[in-house]
């Protein structure tokens, strides 16, 4: 039995490792065209220089060694599922009896100006990107990140270390509109503020100015004000890397279309991890990784987390941990609590949890899973729910089942 997997981020590397666990002779073969096996959650420490290229590998040393896996470093370039075959950039086909897709997903440019024309524009979401950044600002000044999420933030915390002057531009009206709510997000920008990062709030990218060599050096917002820059960093959101998948009778929209067991419309062919476009959250990630693996060796497992939102984010020493919903919807039960030092905010729906924020103290943070995944009621419970533990609840016996106590 030949087992072939493309992509070798956090899924494709965890399903790898659970298919040698469960099958000790089987053929095992792992197809990237990535140089190495990296991290992207750790690509600003790249950035920063904290950490090499060779720092960045998440996996034990000598891995596909020891686990007996084959590694070919090419580009898998299309999918012939009735023969059973990926087609690879240099022509080579390589059959498969069960296929698993973790190619994760590409940095989105948007189409403004010559944003996708440019050399000095560049996204964050492989190594070669990091790469590409650091090769060419090295004698630069200026860089403009266009977008605060996560990845946004990441590589102007990172450029920091090397003093760059760095200008980040948002349309949304705060910074990690996705992730947290104004409060929450204003301790960041402060602290981004103070070590010099200047922010463009409520408005977006209109035009581009380039020099005679073709490059980007400004650009021009739709307030008006024109911002110059030596180099762009776009980090305006992802799409899933599927577009190797045209033709090969897989079913993709907004990503590769599973099943609970992560097989896809296609028989013996899975997929896991962001080209699926369930989560962009790394745990959970391998967590389908793990789940397509069983099944793939014959299990029947089923991917079941709830948790598509689960983000901690940890910039100047601040730590916020969210679960579940984010954003409230009309009709739900905000509640907050801050004091000196800590921020929270839960949103009710119905009696239940739906979503936890906490900014500063995150310890104890297993009891908000647990009521947030088994949908507890916690409404009227006559107790400042930021205060709440497992004390307050008893188990039943029933499979770790825990109730309220009344």
């Amino acid at each position: 039995m030949r087992y072939v997997i493309i992509g070798t981020g956090a899924a494709g590397i965890t399903a790898a490792d659970e298919i040698r666990r469960l099958k000790k002779d089987a053929e095992i073969l792992m197809i990237s065209a990535d140089s190495q096996v990296h991290s992207r959650c750790m690509l600003h420490k790249y950035l920063s220089h904290e950490r090499t290229a060779e720092e960045l590998d998440f996996t034990e040393e000598g891995f596909f060694e020891k686990k007996r896996i084959t590694l070919v470093r090419k580009k898998a370039v299309s999918i012939d599922t009735e023969a059973k075959t990926v087609v690879l950039e240099s022509g080579e086909q390589i059959a498969y009896d069960k296929l698993l897709i973790a190619t994760g997903a590409q940095s989105f440019i948007p189409p403004v100006g010559d944003l996708r024309k440019a050399d000095n524009v560049s996204g964050l979401r492989h190594l070669s990107d990091a790469q590409k950044i650091d090769n060419m600002i090295k004698d630069k000044e200026h860089i403009l990140v266009i977008g605060s999420g996560l990845v946004g933030l990441d590589a102007a915390y990172g450029l920091l270390e090397q003093g760059k002057k760095i200008t980040v531009v948002e349309m949304a009206f705060q910074i990690l509109p996705v992730q947290l709510d104004a409060d929450a997000a204003r301790e960041y920008q402060e602290r981004f503020e103070k070590a010099g990062v200047q922010f463009r709030l409520g408005c977006k990218v209109q035009e581009t100015l380039c020099g005679t060599d073709g490059n980007i050096c400004g650009v021009v917002l739709d307030s008006g004000e024109r911002i110059d820059c030596d180099f762009v960093i776009a980090a305006t959101g992802v799409r899933p890397a599927d577009e190797f998948l045209k033709d090969s009778g897989i079913a993709c929209e907004r990503g590769i279309g599973t099943d609970s067991r992560m097989e896809t419309n296609v028989k013996d062919v899975y997929a896991a991890g962001d080209v699926t476009g369930l989560s962009g959250i790394w745990p959970n990630a391998m967590k389908q990784g793990r789940i397509a693996a069983r099944n793939m060796c014959g299990g029947n497992e089923t991917y079941t987390d709830m948790f598509a939102e689960k983000n901690t984010i940890n910039f100047f020493g601040l730590v916020t941990l969210c679960l579940g919903a984010i954003l409230p919807q009309e009709g739900d039960e905000v509640l907050t609590e801050e004091d000196r030092y800590n921020y929270r905010r839960a949103i009710l729906r119905d009696g239940k949890l739906r979503g936890i924020l906490l900014q500063g103290d995150i310890s104890n943070s297993g009891i908000w899973q647990y009521i947030i995944k088994e949908q507890i009621y916690v409404g009227g419970i006559g107790k400042n729910i930021f205060k709440l533990s497992f004390a307050d609840f008893y188990d039943t016996g029933e499979r770790g089942k825990y109730v309220w106590k009344a």
